[in-house]
């Protein structure tokens, strides 16, 4: 646990009564923490800005106060200077084979359409683009700049970007969560809540629904099912390019995140493993597409 970061927690001046302080996982970013006093209990998370991960904590705060008035999000009850006060939730966290099951698929589809459609209606202040392939193409930047040793495989990532952009072509622009993993989703229940707004910015839909079938291994049958609940009609075969496109692109730039996060990062995190299992996901998915 990290002293100062406890001690900062404790001189919080929100806290009614003696307060109970433990480490919470799940964090790539940032440091975790469960907090209960006499009222209630609540998630604090801490985290500097990571401009490298086009991580900005003023857009992180503003999109998680935008999710809650939209109904998707735990309230914000304290913020400041990296650190965020949540409402504790208490919940299920999914899993990677909770995610297309049939009980779960279509109600994190209608949850991804409230986010893309709903949050912007209250987002405050300066607003975020997050776009796979600018950050694809400053990740490789990054990665020269720091000599990493996976430096070699740029020139080829940086081709295959390219050329998923343009097969990608023009794109409905909506609010992207961006970081759909199963963890950054909760089940309390009755309800499901969405969390960790820490990529978050407008976005294709695309990406959402790439990187919700790829972090979560969904089966190519699951794949057209969420694109068809997601859509409302059949997925033709111009969408499904589309889409195939955009998986691998988000699958590329997990693989290229855990490399730059080698290179920068000082959490105990073995950024290494990840880094090997994205790599082989992302190739396997870019074979699939070059064969489709």
């Amino acid at each position: 646990m990290s002293d100062p970061a406890v001690n900062r927690i404790k001189a919080l001046p929100i806290w009614q009564g003696a307060i109970k302080v433990a480490p919470l996982g799940g964090g790539r970013t940032n440091l975790n923490f469960v907090v209960a006093d006499n009222k209630g209990k609540y998630v604090v998370r801490i985290g500097e800005d990571i401009p490298a991960h086009h991580v900005m904590r003023f857009n992180e705060l503003a999109s998680s106060r935008a999710a809650h008035a939209a109904g998707l999000s735990p309230e914000v009850i304290f913020a400041d200077d990296g650190l965020t006060v949540i409402a504790h939730i208490e919940s299920k966290t999914l899993s990677e084979a909770d995610v297309g099951k049939p009980a779960y698929l279509g109600r994190i589809v209608g949850l991804m359409r409230r986010c893309h459609h709903d949050v912007p209606k209250h987002v405050r202040g300066p607003a975020l683009v997050f776009w796979v392939f600018h950050v694809i193409r400053d990740y490789a930047a990054t990665l020269l700049d720091h000599a990493s040793p996976h430096a070699h495989h740029l020139p080829r990532y940086l081709d295959i970007a390219a050329k998923l952009e343009a097969l990608i072509g023009p794109i409905e622009l909506v609010f992207g969560h961006n970081d759909l993993m199963a963890a950054n989703i909760l089940d309390d229940g009755k309800r499901l809540w969405l969390i960790d707004w820490d990529y978050a910015g407008f976005n294709s839909p695309l990406f959402d629904l790439g990187g919700l079938a790829s972090n979560n291994l969904l089966t190519e049958t699951q794949e057209t099912e969420m694109l068809e609940i997601y859509y409302g009609k059949p997925a033709n075969a111009g969408l499904l390019r589309r889409y195939h496109a955009m998986k691998c692109a988000s699958l590329l730039r997990e693989t290229m995140w855990s490399m730059v996060s080698e290179a920068i990062s000082d959490l105990e995190i073995d950024y290494a493993a990840y880094t090997t299992e994205n790599a082989g996901r992302f190739e396997h998915a870019y074979d699939t597409f070059l064969q489709g």
